[in-house]
C-alpha cells in the first residue's frame, strides 16, 4: 500500500497495539480516523500522529452503542471511505486467580465488544468498499482462536468466531477487490496482557507487534501470526487429539 491520499481507519487505539499502529501508519499524505474510549489519551495520541504529518480525526465512541456507532460508519462511507480498516478494539476477561469462573455482566460486554461491534463495524462500510470496488479490512483475532484456553475461555471463543468470520469475508469479498486479513497475535505487553492469567511466553513490545501487523497487510497475508514458534504450538493444539492438548494446557499453567 502507498501513503499518498491513504485513509486508514484504526479502532481501540487508546490500546497498546492500536495506538502503536497509529503512530506506524502516521506519515505525510495519510488521513488517519482514529477511534478510542479514552478521550484524553486519544487526543495525545492525535498530537503524536499530527507531529509526523498525518491528517487526523478522532471520535470517543462506545462502539458497543449499535445506533451511535451505525450512524457513524454512514458518516464515514459518505465523507471519508477509509482505504484500510483495522478492527482492533477488543477486551479480555478471565476464570479469576481463584477460579471463581466469569461473571455474566462482563461476558455480555466482551461479546459485545469483541465480536458484535467488530461485525457492526465491517458490515456499515463493505456496500461503499463494493461500490468503489477496493479496499482492505484487517480484523484483530487471537493465537487465542486456535484452541479454547481454560483460563479464558469466553476470550477465546470470541477470537475464535472472528477467525472465522475473517476467513469467510476474505473469501466473499475476494471478486469485489477488496482484501481481508486475520490478525492473531500472541502476548503484546499492554495493560489488557498483564491482566491476563498464565504465563506470556515470547512477549513482545507494542511497536514489534505493530511494525509485523503492517508488513503483513502490506503483503496481503490472510493470516499473520506472531511470534512464532508460539502461533505454531497454538495451532498444534487445534490437531492434537484433546485430552493430549488439555494436558499439554495444565502442564504449562494454562488449566484454570
Amino acid at each position: 500500500m502507498t501513503y499518498s491520499d491513504t485513509v486508514i481507519l484504526i479502532t481501540g487505539t487508546t490500546g497498546a497495539i492500536g495506538g502503536a499502529l497509529a503512530l506506524q501508519y502516521a506519515k505525510p499524505g495519510v488521513s488517519l480516523i482514529l477511534q478510542g474510549r479514552d478521550a484524553s489519551a486519544l487526543a495525545t495520541l492525535s498530537t503524536a500522529c499530527q507531529q509526523r504529518g498525518a491528517k487526523v480525526n478522532t471520535l470517543s465512541l462506545d462502539l458497543t452503542d449499535t445506533p451511535a456507532l451505525q450512524q457513524w460508519l454512514r458518516e464515514v462511507a459518505s465523507q471519508q471511505l477509509p482505504d484500510l480498516v483495522i478492527a482492533n478494539a477488543g477486551m479480555n476477561i478471565s476464570q479469576g486467580q481463584h477460579r471463581q469462573g466469569e461473571n455474566w455482566q462482563d461476558i455480555e460486554a466482551l461479546l459485545d465488544l469483541n465480536i458484535k461491534s467488530t461485525i457492526a463495524l465491517v458490515n456499515g462500510l463493505v456496500p461503499a468498499m463494493r461500490q468503489r470496488g477496493s479496499g482492505q479490512i484487517a480484523l484483530m483475532s487471537s493465537l487465542a482462536a486456535f484452541y479454547g484456553l481454560p483460563v479464558t475461555p469466553t476470550y477465546c471463543a470470541s477470537k475464535a468466531a472472528i477467525k472465522a468470520y475473517g476467513e469467510g469475508m476474505r473469501g466473499w469479498l475476494s471478486q469485489d477487490g477488496i482484501k481481508v486479513n486475520v490478525v492473531m497475535p500472541g502476548y503484546v505487553k499492554s495493560a489488557m496482557c498483564d491482566g491476563m492469567a498464565g504465563p506470556k511466553p515470547f512477549l513482545w513490545t507494542p511497536e514489534r507487534a505493530a511494525k509485523t501487523i503492517v508488513k503483513g497487510l502490506q503483503q496481503n497475508h490472510a493470516r499473520i501470526s506472531f511470534p512464532f514458534p508460539l502461533n505454531l504450538g497454538t495451532w498444534f493444539l487445534s490437531v492434537l487429539p484433546p485430552p493430549c492438548s488439555q494436558y499439554l494446557l495444565r502442564w504449562l499453567n494454562y488449566g484454570g
